[in-house]
């Protein structure tokens, strides 16, 4: 029994259904994240990502959204913006996203009232240092920053 749940668990297929659910999910995120209207827009109509830097905001480019794409597949979870950070541990990328575990929805969006997110950081100048956290984020000039 066991076994097969993770089996289950491992196979997790991403319907457009479903796809679509944590779309909506994503929106809901960023109208409490204070995002501005044209990138939750430019998220709904066109599927475009943007990344804030500093709280400014910009377009990703293609190395970027390569790191997306292999992050959505391999976790089954829908980005829907990104912090680019210059740090002490190196260049980071913020992946806020939606998770394919709809029960924790909830608790996300919980913790985005609270001023954190739950995200995965990227780390572009050491992948063995990039790992899923919590940090703290603040809305700013339409964008979003981190502030732990």
């Amino acid at each position: 029994m066991i076994i097969e749940v993770l089996i289950k668990m491992n196979n997790f297929v991403v319907t457009p259904e479903f796809r679509e659910r944590q779309k909506q999910e994503a929106i809901s995120r960023m109208r409490m994240l204070k995002l501005s209207d044209n990138v939750i827009r430019e998220f709904q109509d066109e599927s475009k990502l943007n990344f804030s830097e500093r709280g400014m905001l910009y377009w990703l480019d293609e190395a970027k959204q390569i790191i997306i794409n292999k992050f959505e597949e391999e976790h089954k979870s829908l980005v829907f913006h990104v912090i680019h950070d210059f740090t002490q541990f190196g260049e980071l990328l913020t992946l806020l996203f939606v998770g394919k575990n709809e029960q924790e929805w909830d608790y996300d969006k919980q913790d985005i009232q609270d001023g954190f997110a739950f995200t995965y950081c990227y780390n572009l100048d050491c992948d063995m240092c990039s790992e899923f956290g919590s940090c703290g984020v603040e809305p700013r000039f339409g964008g979003i920053v981190r502030t732990s």
